[in-house]
């Protein structure tokens, strides 16, 4: 069945959902603010300030005008940055129906409180068909046709088929999930230790830190998430570890690139206007650790981040908080069920 779509959002990922959707014959708006980027879109097929080297299928369309893009569409992905999110969500919301369904594909938190986009979303009062698609999903790497899998969450049924369909392909494959609490913050959390697996790169650590590293940063998103309504085996899943690997590891992460600038010699303010594009993990670390603060959740390798970002502690702070913290169980979600505790 074709649909008609509209990704929110001119950027890279929002591009490359778009360009697959177009690909399998339904039609899709992209709709982006900067009219240079629309004209180039529909005169060139190219996307050259985000993905320079993916040709786009001559069936999409970008546009301007956000209120046509809207109604002329079934399914609504929202790529927009975590930062201006709330006030693009504020735009569209007269425009919404009932029969409308909405994606959310942006990994972070809103800026302005501690709320998730799919909270956002479900603000609107005119539809809650409401979903979230996140995973280890370098832009770059699907606009160039690599195997890729992601996660659709959802307790609609319909959200998480429709999602499946539109997305399904030969090197992008989508699973679904019922737990969007867990889905929606490993794709926000693990930004935070992409920074900090980037950092210990520069530093050029052993294979036996990064590997205890990027174990004991799943172990402090899942404590996190659980804390809130999440189900801690999502995180063996594409949306924690999978997710994580990939940002963690790879230069295309901007999060990474962040933190390999500052384990580099870079300042913050440096590091950040070096990449020329969002890197959500600083916004969410100081969302995290208030909150860590307020309900008392240990997460040190967090905390160590933001004294040595914000705070201006030595990196020995940040690494000596791993090796001298109060944790003594591996994984702790197993142990408290065999206590009983769970």
């Amino acid at each position: 069945m074709k649909h008609s779509v509209c990704v929110l959002g001119g950027g890279s990922f929002g591009t490359a959902l778009a360009n697959i959707m177009a690909k399998n014959g339904h039609q899709v708006s992209q709709w982006m603010r900067n009219e240079e980027q629309v004209e180039e879109i529909n005169l060139t097929g190219l996307n050259s300030r985000y993905l320079p080297d993916a040709p786009l299928h001559r069936e999409l369309l970008a546009t301007s005008n956000l209120e046509q893009a809207i109604r002329d569409s079934d399914t609504v992905f929202v790529s927009i940055p975590s930062k201006s999110f709330e006030q693009v969500v504020q735009r569209i919301a007269p425009l919404l129906t009932a029969d409308k369904i909405l994606i959310s594909t942006t990994k972070g938190f809103n800026p302005n409180r501690f709320e998730l986009m799919s909270d956002v979303l479900r603000r609107n009062p005119a539809t809650q068909k409401i979903g979230v698609l996140s995973g280890p999903n370098l832009a770059k790497e699907i606009a160039a046709g690599q195997m890729t899998g992601s996660v659709v969450a959802s307790s609609d049924d319909l959200v998480r088929q429709r999602v499946i369909e539109l997305l399904k392909s030969p090197t992008f494959r989508v699973y679904e999930n019922k737990d969007s609490t867990g889905v929606e913050l490993a794709g926000a959390l693990k930004n935070i230790y992409a920074i900090v697996c980037g950092l210990a790169k520069a530093l050029n650590v052993g294979e036996n830190t990064m590997s205890m590293i990027m174990t004991r940063s799943l172990a402090e998103m899942s404590r996190f998430a659980v804390h809130f309504g999440a189900n801690p085996m999502t995180f063996l899943g594409l949306a924690g570890m999978g997710d994580l690997i990939a940002t963690c590891t790879s230069p295309l992460s901007r999060n990474y690139r962040v933190g390999f600038a500052i384990g580099s010699g870079k300042n913050l303010e440096e590091a950040i206007g070096g990449i020329g594009e969002v890197a959500e993990g600083v916004n969410t670390l100081k969302m995290v650790v208030d909150e860590a603060h307020k309900h008392g959740l240990y997460m040190p390798l967090a905390e160590g981040l933001s004294k040595l970002l914000f705070e201006n502690a030595k990196l020995e702070s940040l690494i000596g908080s791993m090796m001298t913290g109060e944790q003594k169980w591996d994984v702790e979600f197993a142990t408290n069920e065999e206590n009983g505790n769970v």
